[in-house]
């Protein structure tokens, strides 16, 4: 099997491994794409803490009918690629008159995925509140509103911050799926300018280690903070 070279300045006709005048030259383009990344991630994320919670709220409704509606939304929504999810927000929805730019259709996108995972894990911290708070709140004639935010929820969401932490992570490694819709972030800006050079392989590693260099450090904060909310819980 003989590797051809697709630049003519390949060393004796071989295959060039890595260039990286080259990935110097590109560091830029890709870095000033990665803006998109970050604000699909973050704004994604938000959505899906408030829709999250949400949901999680209404799964517990006193009302069967809306109880029940809502686990059935967020079991169809979990069990469907999040891919397929985009495809029907930026290509069908259009059919029915709402039509979004990229960016937006990717953090509706991901917001509304990842509520329905962060609705279990508001659950998760919601269960474990000690029943005896609710009667204590009953006891003091507080409002359904005024139990939520004043006795459960202050309660319930700091055990929780590290498994939040996790999806934002999981949200972020997840955004190339964006390029799916005609978004370019890194990993599409890495595409297209291997397209137009017949080099990959420096783009691929530049967001390889961007990536990296983003979720390890957020990783370890997360772990530290998660071994500090044991101790304190």
């Amino acid at each position: 099997m003989v590797l051809r070279c697709w630049n003519a300045s390949c060393p004796y006709g071989g295959f060039n491994m890595f260039d990286w005048k080259f990935a110097v030259n590109i560091l830029p383009k890709i870095l000033a794409s990665l803006k998109i990344t970050i604000v699909a991630t973050f704004a994604g994320f938000f959505l899906a803490l408030v829709l999250g919670l949400v949901l999680s709220i209404l799964s517990k409704s006193r009302i069967k009918p809306v109880s029940r509606l809502t686990n059935g939304v967020v079991l169809f929504i979990r069990n469907t690629p999040l891919l397929v999810q985009l495809y029907f927000i930026f290509y069908v929805f259009p059919e029915y008159g709402l039509i979004l730019e990229p960016l937006s259709a990717g953090i509706l996108g991901l917001g509304i995925h990842y509520s329905t995972y962060l609705s279990e894990v508001y659950r998760s911290g919601i269960e474990n509140v000690p029943h005896g708070q609710w009667e204590a709140a009953k006891a003091l004639n507080f409002t359904r509103m005024e139990t939520w935010t004043k006795i459960i929820l202050p309660q319930a969401i700091p055990p929780i911050l590290p498994v939040l932490g996790n999806y934002l992570i999981t949200m972020f490694k997840e955004t190339p799926l964006l390029s799916a819709i005609t978004l370019v972030e890194i990993l599409q800006t890495a595409k297209i300018i291997g397209a137009g050079s017949f080099k990959y392989l420096e783009g691929f590693t530049i967001v390889g280690i961007i990536f990296f260099i983003l979720s390890y450090p957020s990783s370890r904060l997360i772990k530290s903070l998660d071994v500090r909310l044991n101790k304190k819980f």
